[in-house]
């Protein structure tokens, strides 16, 4: 009479048998550390049992909307390696020789005559908000 399988030796066989014991058993998993072990994902419509310290919480800071974090990260994003202070025309120039988008572009071109340290002082001109700290 053949032991096992006749796809693997003797040893293979005793190794998967042990291997997969644990599963077999106890009805679980096999792995012996937790943090081995993949979550599973939340039902549609359950809320997620992660909690985040004060103050750290997802989304928009007080202060100012979804969409002025948008466009503050749009404005970065095209005017972060300007030289600055920067006049208005200074920075629409920056603008069109990075081949920022239109929308970029025209916001840029409604700033007040003025110069600008950062692009926070070209946010704050713009009347996008700016973010209160809880310190």
């Amino acid at each position: 009479m053949e032991r096992g399988s006749d796809k693997h030796s003797p040893r293979l066989d005793d190794q998967q048998k042990h291997e997969t014991e644990g599963l077999i058993r106890g009805g679980g998993t096999t792995h012996a550390e937790e943090w081995k072990e993949t979550e599973a994902m939340p039902a549609p419509g359950e809320e997620s049992l992660q909690s985040y310290p004060p103050g750290h919480e997802p989304g928009t800071p007080a202060g100012i909307t979804a969409r002025g974090v948008d466009i503050r990260s749009d404005l970065a994003k095209w005017l972060s390696d300007a030289h600055w202070p920067a006049s208005g025309r200074d920075l629409v120039r920056h603008a069109r020789q990075a081949d920022a988008p239109d929308q970029v572009t025209d916001l840029i071109e409604s700033l007040p005559d003025g110069e600008f340290k950062n692009v926070a002082e070209v946010a704050k001109a713009l009347g996008l908000g700016m973010e209160k700290r809880r310190w």
